[in-house]
């Protein structure tokens, strides 16, 4: 009716000054997050790649990565769709200066070493070094020991992988690329705290190796039922 207070302005049908910032943040699933695999040549950064975009193993059939490839993953975060651009990367000292061009931009960092090689996991410090010159401050690290199906040639103690994220306040985890073992956790951990990060809770503290040692008990207490 004419004249109804309802279809007038100021009504109280509109909202309050500073309803919205009551409501949740809404975490805008158009945004990309770059990820980028870095670490020592045949440590197994494609293989591992392949294996969460794919869900298998390719014995023997990668030769070393030249230059930078990248695969679009998209991945369901608390029924929120969360895109991964993950970056291949080659390890070869003479496409260090290509790499260091994509640190840059990059939201996330998987640094890979392989626990059969006491070199590749000499060299992450020399890693660490470059994306601490090259990337932005606030870039995600996780180290990952990789090829944890070799244990039996294992010259890389998993204490050693953990002391040194502990030194660089990094997540760690032990992975197979082969097997899958942790691969599809790594990535869905960086991805949480991807998001977490894109919607700035302030008072909700996500710690990612929190998560991940949650996420690994729980398999291990389905394993043993």
């Amino acid at each position: 009716m004419p004249g109804d207070a309802g279809d007038s302005p100021g009504s109280g049908l509109e909202p309050e000054p500073g309803c919205n910032a009551q409501q949740p943040p809404v975490y805008n699933e158009e945004q990309i997050h770059k990820t980028i695999l870095v670490g020592d040549s045949s440590v197994g950064k494609t293989s591992l790649l392949v294996q969460f975009d794919q869900g298998k193993f390719i014995p023997g059939s990668f030769t070393a990565t030249v230059g930078i490839s990248f695969t679009n993953k998209v991945v369901t975060v608390d029924e929120a769709k969360v895109k991964l651009q993950i970056w291949d990367t080659a390890g070869q000292e003479r496409f260090r200066s290509v790499t260091h061009a994509y640190y840059r931009d990059a939201h996330a960092l998987l640094l890979l070493y392989d626990i059969t090689s006491r070199t590749s996991f000499d060299n992450i410090r020399a890693w660490l070094t470059e994306i601490h010159e090259y990337a932005q401050q606030n870039v995600v690290i996780m180290l990952l020991g990789n090829k944890t199906d070799m244990a039996g040639e294992r010259s890389v103690k998993r204490e050693d992988g953990e002391r040194l994220a502990k030194e660089y306040g990094v997540p760690f985890m032990e992975t197979s690329a082969k097997t899958g073992t942790n691969v599809e956790l790594a990535f869905m951990a960086i991805a949480r705290e991807l998001k977490h990060r894109a919607i700035k809770l302030p008072n909700d503290k996500f710690r990612i190796q929190d998560y991940i040692n949650s996420e690994k008990k729980k398999k291990s207490g389905c394993c043993q039922s």
